[in-house]
């Protein structure tokens, strides 16, 4: 499904890949499209089965660290919110969330040098404004888990890597300290997890909205391999590009033909689209048995 059509709720946006609906003034529907987003830009191409994989695994962790912070989940069944003819759009593809203000950053966490983290990292040994050892390689494991911010972008634009400095400066010190400290301990939680199912959580990205009463609670989604790197521990080594169960399957393949990164972006071979749907179920079977 590359797009749903919920005539019986109001949309309130479309994402990258979650269209928005309103349920009531408190709730939304979040319908988990089969769209992927590669370099912030959509492909034209549904990956097969995506939607699915993706609300299953954020469910698993949603549910494995509610201790550790508050989550969206209201626990109503999505085909309950719509009409009888719109229920296969939502059927394992769609939760039903509490409506909270979501702060305007995106909370990374790193536990291994790649990606936007690498390249800064060439350029001046750290990332986001956090200093690391000398001498580390491309996929090297850091020393400790970091936290580094970024700005959320609409679509089509890229989001920017920022310092805790201009995310305090964003959403305050002391909220800014909380979701550092929130963000880290929910990597590390899940990572350790992960190893445990031969899976290295490289690095991942939590969003994070407040309630009416300024708790904060975990949203959006979590550890899928749309917002984290998952690299396989058997054949992991610091140095190259490790295999992976995420989008960089796809990355590898936008670039081996030239992507310019910016709309329009090209279709998506059969082969191709279906072989990143399989990445994506590995991590799934792995994580959740």
């Amino acid at each position: 499904m590359y797009e749903s059509n919920i005539k019986s709720l109001p949309l309130v946006a479309r994402g990258k890949v979650r269209d928005i609906y309103a349920v009531g003034d408190d709730k939304l529907l979040l319908v988990t499209s089969d769209r992927l987003s590669a370099y912030d830009v959509i492909l034209p191409t549904p990956i097969p089965a995506k939607g699915e994989i993706l609300v299953t695994l954020a469910n698993f962790w949603f549910q494995k660290l509610a201790h550790v912070v508050p989550n969206q989940l209201t626990g109503i069944d999505p085909v309950t919110v719509v009409t009888a003819s719109e229920r296969d759009q939502v059927e394992g593809r769609a939760l039903v969330v509490y409506k909270y203000k979501v702060l305007p950053i995106e909370a990374v966490v790193r536990g291994y040098l790649e990606g936007s983290g690498w390249s800064e990292y060439q350029q001046n040994q750290s990332v986001c404004g956090v200093k690391l050892p000398a001498g580390l390689q491309r996929a090297s494991k850091l020393p400790q888990p970091i936290f580094t911010p970024a700005t959320k972008a609409e679509a089509g634009e890229h989001d920017e890597n920022i310092d805790f400095a201009t995310c305090e400066k964003i959403i305050g010190a002391s909220r800014a300290a909380e979701v550092r400290d929130t963000a880290i301990r929910l990597y590390q939680e899940a990572a350790d997890y992960a190893l445990t199912k031969g899976i290295i959580i490289a690095d991942t990205k939590f969003e994070f909205g407040l309630d009416a009463n300024g708790t904060l609670h975990l949203i959006d989604e979590v550890l899928t391999p749309d917002s984290s790197r998952f690299w396989p521990l058997a054949t992991y080594e610091a140095g190259a590009s490790p295999e992976s169960f995420d989008k960089q399957y796809i990355r590898n393949w936008l670039d081996s033909i030239n992507f310019n990164r910016k709309p329009p972006a090209p279709q998506v071979p059969a082969d191709i689209a279906q072989k990143t749907s399989d990445k994506y179920r590995e991590a799934l079977i792995r994580l959740t048995n």
